[in-house]
This record gives C-alpha cells, structure tokens and sequence, in this order.
C-alpha cells in the first residue's frame, strides 16, 4: 500500500470555513490519470491539485470530482500557501506549469498571494444567445460573452445576483465549463457568481479562474485596472486583483484546514 500526503485549504478567506476548499495532493512522479480523477471523485471538493517537483518549478494539474479541467484558480492559491507555509519553499515565488494553460506563477505580496494567469479571449454574443442565458438564470441579461472555458453575463445589480436562483438544469445545457454571472459592487468594484453543473459543480464558493475573463471586462466598464472583487456565495470570498493586458494578477489569503495521508 503506498500513501499520498493530502492538505485541504481555504482559498481566498483569511478565516477558516470560508473561501473555496481544495485538496492539494504533492507527488514524487505523475499518477494514472484515473487514479487522480478517482481521488478528485472521492475527495468530492470543487477542485483537488496534483503537483510534481520538476527542479524548483512543479507540474500542476487539476481534477474536479467529474473531469480533469484547463484552469483553476483557488487550488493552484492553495497549492502556493501548501508550499510556502507548510513544505517550506523558500523563495518568493512559485512557478507552475499546465500542460493546458502554460505559466502560471504565485507570488508573495505582504500577506497576499498573488497568482499570474493569462487574460482569457472575450467574444460579444447575439441576442439569441441572451435568450438562452434569460432561461439559466430568469432574469434578462445586459450582456453575454464568451471566453474560452465559460459563459460571462452581465446583470443589473449586486441585489439581483445575491438572490439569483438559476435554472441549473438550462445552465448544464451550455457548451462549457460554466456560467459567470457578474454586477458591479455596492463597496466592492464588481461581484459574481459561477455555476458549474456540466463539470461536477453546482455553484463554486470562489473562482480564481473566472477572474482572467472578469478583469479585462471590468476594466472596459470601469476604466480601472486594479480591483477588489467579491463572489457572493454562501461561503463566499474576497479578491484583490490588477488588470495587466495579457496577463491577469488574482490575489487571495489562504487558511490550512486538515493534513491527512491517501492509501492506495
């Protein structure tokens, strides 16, 4: 029987029970792929992080509790604080690599980290697509875009996304990963949600990776480029974040919650 040293965390909250969980597994070389995807089952989080040293960089991949997935924000800031914190890497920044979404850094700034993803691509849906957004979420959309992995639409007010309640079964209908929905913030630049039914998850506690389409989309409307943004679910989650071009700096505290051994 061998083992598999596993630290859950809670992203984006400097307090426990918070934030988003995610399993962050550290291993010595890669794991069958159904073995990862069976742990991501098991571990039945938003997201479990597999990681492997390749020099002072690591490999990172990542496994919701159905299907392995191009990007994911809150298990790659876990997997930095597991890092720094706990496995005692010492120098100020982490460098990841994704066979799906290239260079992915973390970086200590004061007690934040900040990771570095690439800006997602934005295209301006029709009409007819708003309609189809409208039965998700039963409300009519100012605007719809779609980014690589997810639909981004736009609604009134913070009010109106903090007691939306979608139609999950029109939203796992969508060709992708998931559905953002976003507003502007009553004390915090912009707020959102993100539904994910098609991938295993209902509605994520707090999505890193949704930010690389929210940021260049807020900085058109708001004409800013640093932002401190809120996801409104119930657990629920603060970020601090900088708009760069082509690149996006999502930043978040992170909080251990259990160290435990996988027997395989």
């Amino acid at each position: 029987m061998s083992k598999i040293k596993l630290y859950q965390v809670d992203a984006f909250t400097s307090t426990l029970f918070s934030g988003n969980p995610a399993a962050v597994c550290v291993l010595d070389s890669w794991i069958d792929e159904r073995l990862m995807q069976n742990i991501g089952t098991e571990n039945n989080l938003a997201e479990t992080a597999f990681l492997v040293p390749h020099g002072q960089d690591y490999e990172i991949r990542w496994f919701t509790p159905s299907v392995e997935v191009d990007l994911c924000g809150h298990a790659t800031l876990a997997s930095a604080f597991v890092l720094f914190n706990v496995l005692g890497y010492n120098d100020d920044e982490i460098r990841f690599y994704s066979c799906r979404s290239g260079l992915l850094t973390v970086r200590k700034r004061d007690d934040l980290l900040m990771m570095d993803f690439p800006t997602d691509d934005l295209q301006l849906l029709s009409e007819e697509n708003n309609a189809q957004i409208e039965k998700c979420i039963g409300l009519k959309p100012i605007e719809t875009y779609k980014g690589k992995t997810d639909y981004i639409t736009v609604i009134e007010t913070e009010s109106d996304l903090k007691h939306l309640q979608p139609d999950l079964n029109e939203v796992s209908k969508l060709k992708g990963r998931g559905l953002v929905v976003t507003a502007k913030g009553d004390d915090v630049d912009f707020v959102s949600r993100f539904f994910a039914p098609q991938t295993g998850i209902p509605e994520d506690p707090v999505t890193g990776s949704s930010h690389t389409s929210l940021l260049p989309l807020w900085s058109k409307k708001l004409n800013k480029n640093t932002f401190v943004a809120r996801q409104l679910s119930k657990r629920g989650g603060q970020l601090f974040c900088e708009f760069k071009g082509d690149r996006c700096l999502i930043g978040g505290n992170a909080k251990l919650y259990l160290t435990g051994e996988i027997s395989i």
